[in-house]
């Protein structure tokens, strides 16, 4: 069988399956006696172990395998969750995290048999068995299981929908049968078995009522048995030998109904037909590999759907290139009805008005579907907070709000190294020891706090702690000591400015060099990987309170409102989102302060940048003209850019200009207008 079909799938689930343990786990050991979360851990392994087994790796295989087999001893009251469990499988997590990364890379799994790893695991199975022998717990004994032979079929309720089923096939000469089909212990796939005999008695009969219930048979809420009741022209010996024909089944026994003596239960006014729709599974490709369906609400009756479809980024970027070049054709007829004077009149202006709707309305969908939320990314820092506390010896708790909130799938996967280099800043210089934490009245665990919201077009981000905060004057000193600023200029700067000194490639105020920081490795790349995303970051501090590092990020990368100006005869685009306000100023309201231009806006002092000057271009306004100023704002600094003339706003296209000009920091893009002409997009950051 050639699984490189389904490795795709198989990746993209066992992720889903990880993430949902490193969660669960954390749960667990908050809550070492929840049920739910002891169940949620099973079935996980369980449907991890399946799939590993499905495609061959069958070092996946062994290690889920173990963890389910602890599991199942947790899960019958056997054994006690402890501390050093929630170690052993949190580096079981790291295990499986490895493989899967293998798997990603080359579609081998490798070659490390984790042997140690499974050994405490079984050490931890004997032990925690032996101490169940040591102290027996009396316990009410629990009816026995029914053996295979009863007839569960003869058990299962019915309603009076079926009955009139049953009357009917009966005058029709067809027989009704009971089946009870018991599945082998040790199958991995019970759900894909069942599956494989519904489909081989379907073809002999036509199945009217499941027990357990067709969804619980999908999500695998049995143990090994289930029964049906089918209505079929053929024998019961021709059904029972279809089902046996499936593998891993270890008996099929029924037997016929005695459609006259039904003992019905209450009626469920719904018609036969509908029931018997119901009962039908319908197990994908995707859950015969063992995945859980989504708990989604459901009326009564009714099966859970699932209401989710993946689609591979790569057809999402060629559908939103498509609906690039539907914008670019836009603001081509829009440009060819300003400049020929296009017949028609209020008619074509229309058609383009309506055509704008449809674009936008377009774009906004196509965005939401690219749109996840970045519990994908944060839901590994709480472990990571638990590990840290362990290393550097302080308490800490992990408070995350807004996981919920949505951003583009490409800046998504790109924030996670940011997020994680604040957060293990936070707990090594921002959180103070437990002695001192004490001298200042403070609680003995520290907070740190992961904050994520919505803010117009952009999504805003904080990551904050209650511990000491920026030390300005050591940071200063440091930055003096390593040459980065010399006394004079430490003198003239702000306190802001000398903490934005921690953003300077290889700073770090770290007295020793350990894992966790102090390499000068982490805030200069959040800020270069910030960036890169047209994001910004600052901080804001109070010593002996705290800090607090915001990152603003756009909500999208690839279609953006800009306002369109000239410089020199050419054409320049700015991003809306980083535009303040626009303002008309005289050449005499310029003055100099430190030999650079700035103006007095509203008892505000915003330097001028002159984009003719930047961009090496003439400006073909006169010196004695008064000067468009468009007023740009990058966190709390406001500048002003001088451009010649104002063309107005438009919804552009980003074209990346690749590594070609990669060097050229305050150019951020490309973008095709509606006569065909490019136009660079400048970016306000950068000039900032």
């Amino acid at each position: 069988m050639d699984v490189n079909q389904y490795l795709g799938i198989f990746l993209d689930e066992t992720k889903e399956h990880l993430e949902s343990l490193n969660a669960q786990i954390l749960n667990l050991e908050q809550s070492p006696e929840d049920s739910d979360t002891i169940n949620e851990i099973f079935r996980a392994a369980h449907s991890l172990k399946g799939m590993a087994g499905t495609m061959g790796y069958k070092r996946m295989q062994t290690l889920t395998h173990d963890m389910e087999n602890v599991f199942s001893e947790i899960r019958n009251g056997s054994m006690k969750v402890t501390s050093g469990l929630i170690d052993i499988l949190f580096q079981c997590l790291d295990a499986l995290e490895e493989y899967t990364n293998n798997i990603q890379e080359s579609a081998d799994e490798g070659t490390n048999d984790n042997k140690p790893l499974i050994d405490q695991l079984n050490a931890f199975l004997n032990s925690g068995k032996d101490e169940a022998k040591a102290q027996p717990e009396s316990k009410p004994e629990e009816p026995a299981a029914p053996a295979a032979s009863e007839a569960r079929w003869k058990e299962v309720p019915l309603g009076e929908p079926e009955k009139h089923v049953f009357a009917a096939a009966k005058e029709q000469g067809k027989q009704v049968y009971g089946l009870d089909i018991r599945v082998q212990e040790t199958c991995i796939l019970k759900a894909a078995r069942a599956f494989l005999v519904y489909k081989a008695v379907e073809e002999k009969a036509e199945i009217i009522v499941c027990s357990p219930s067709a969804q619980d048979i999908e999500d695998e809420k049995f143990e090994l048995e289930f029964s049906l009741i089918v209505v079929s022209n053929n024998s019961l010996e021709q059904i029972i030998q279809a089902a046996q024909g499936v593998s891993e089944i270890e008996s099929v026994t029924g037997g016929v109904l005695d459609v006259e003596n039904i003992v019905t239960e209450k009626s469920s006014e719904e018609p036969a037909e509908t029931k018997k729709e119901e009962t039908k599974p319908a197990v994908s490709a995707e859950k015969a590999q063992g995945t859980p369906a989504k708990q989604n609400d459901k009326k009564a009756g009714k099966p859970v759907v699932n209401r989710t479809v993946r689609v591979d980024i790569e057809k999402l970027d060629v559908l939103m290139n498509l609906v690039s070049e539907l914008i670019i054709a836009k603001n081509s007829l829009v440009s060819a009805s300003n400049t020929e004077g296009v017949s028609g009149g209020s008619g074509f202006n229309e058609q383009i008005e309506y055509l704008e709707s449809v674009t936008t309305n377009l774009h906004e969908s196509v965005m939401k579907v690219r749109m996840v939320p970045i519990e994908s990314v944060v839901s590994k820092f709480p472990r990571m907070i638990r590990e840290l506390s362990k290393k550097l010896d302080k308490k800490m708790e992990l408070y995350m709000s807004g996981e919920e909130t949505e951003l583009d799938r490409t800046v998504v996967d790109e924030i996670g190294d940011p997020l994680m280099h604040l957060l293990r800043n936070s707990a090594d210089h921002g959180l103070e020891s437990a002695e001192v934490r004490a001298q200042r009245g403070k609680p003995e665990v520290g907070s740190i706090f992961l904050d994520a919201y919505q803010d117009g077009n952009n999504v805003v981000i904080e990551v904050r702690d209650d511990g000491n905060g920026i030390n300005v004057e050591a940071v200063k000193n440091t930055a003096i000591e390593r040459g980065v600023i010399t006394p004079e200029q430490a003198e003239s700067m702000s306190e802001k400015d000398i903490i934005n000194l921690l953003f300077h490639a290889g700073f770090s105020t770290a007295k020793k060099i350990s894992d966790v920081s102090g390499r000068g490795v982490g805030l200069d790349v959040v800020k270069s990987k910030i960036e890169s995303l047209s994001g910004e970051v600052e901080v804001k501090s109070k010593l002996g309170e705290g800090s607090t590092w915001i990152i603003r990020l756009p909500l999208t990368l690839a279609i953006i409102q800009a306002l369109m100006v000239t410089v020199g005869g050419e054409k320049y685009a700015i991003s809306l989102g980083s535009i303040q306000t626009i303002e008309d100023i005289s050449p005499s309201e310029i003055k100099l302060v430190g030999n650079k231009e700035v103006i007095n806006l509203r008892g505000n002092v915003i330097p001028i940048i002159r984009l003719s000057e930047e961009l090496d271009i003439d400006s073909l306004k006169s010196s004695e003209d008064n000067m468009v100023v468009v007023i740009v704002k990058k966190g709390e600094k406001l500048a002003g850019l001088v451009v010649d003339e104002l063309m107005g706003q438009q919804e552009i296209v980003i074209k990346s200009l690749g590594k070609y000009i990669s060097k050229c920091k305050i150019i951020s893009g490309a973008t095709i207008l509606g006569d065909g002409e490019v136009a660079l997009i400048l970016d306000a950051n950068a000039l900032i």
